[in-house]
């Protein structure tokens, strides 16, 4: 019995270290999803690598993200962020793999942030409060012909060398 203050107050801790903002994140508004993310951290981690991923790219003539997220509802943006966190994480990040380690660990850094934030945009949906419509869902398909046009690798780099695409486009929504 003596230790269970302790442990609920530790708990309760960990409970609201969960709900604040670390340094350098901000609170995005997807609908009536709220997600903590620190876009900062992220496009430190991709700036850091832009170059030698960038320089990976066979294919320059074809852009899979960037016609993709223009004029999205505000009503769906909710729904299309989740699905391209999803198709990160589940594409994309998979096949980004060098010789160069730290190159690796800053793929892995910003996987790793995407990965929460779908967690959390996940959360939302199983409460119907992510709601996906006709346009997200046309948005997504364009950019899965466009990826799926290429090989597995190529495509995930070029995806990958794209990442300030949506990282501008989630800064502006």
């Amino acid at each position: 019995m003596r230790g269970s203050p302790l442990l609920l107050c530790l708990f309760s801790l960990a409970c609201w270290g969960n709900l604040v903002p670390t340094a350098g994140d901000k609170i995005f508004h997807w609908g009536a999803c709220r997600v903590s993310l620190s876009l900062t951290e992220i496009r430190a981690g991709f700036t850091a690598i832009k170059a030698n991923i960038q320089s990976r790219d066979p294919v320059r003539t074809l852009s899979i993200l960037s016609h993709s997220l223009h004029e999205v509802k505000s009503s769906d943006r909710c729904c299309i962020t989740h699905q391209l966190f999803t198709f990160y994480v589940d594409k994309v990040f998979k096949h980004c793999r060098t010789e160069d380690s730290f190159v690796n660990r800053k793929i892995s850094s910003i996987a790793n942030s995407f990965l929460s934030a779908r967690r959390k945009l996940g959360q939302c949906r199983e409460q119907n409060s992510c709601m996906c419509g006709e346009e997200s869902t046309e948005k997504l398909k364009q950019i899965l012909t466009n990826y799926e046009g290429l090989n597995v690798t190529a495509a995930a780099m070029k995806s990958l060398g794209e990442l300030d695409i949506l990282l501008d486009w989630m800064e502006k929504s």
